[in-house]
């Protein structure tokens, strides 16, 4: 099994728009977000931290995206 073929399990299309990628990642943030947030009431103080320093870093990043979106596909004004 070459080394080549392993690295390239997960693929993104390469002629897929970047607002597509962009929503695509912003749900992924989302998603990420939402099952840190309910496992880390699961867990115990020192564990619960740790997770929710990671559910933080995800919602920054769900933030960048957004507004990057925004930049790419700007909401109709009404």
């Amino acid at each position: 099994m070459s080394n080549s073929s392993s690295s390239n399990i997960f693929t993104v299309n390469p002629d897929q728009n970047t607002e597509a990628l962009l929503v695509n990642a912003s749900e992924t943030l989302s998603s990420l977000n939402a099952m840190t947030c309910n496992l880390a009431f699961n867990l115990d103080t020192s564990q619960r931290a740790i997770m929710l320093g990671i559910q933080q870093m995800a919602e920054l990043g769900q933030l960048l995206v957004d507004r990057a979106l925004e930049q790419v596909s700007p909401a109709p004004e009404g």
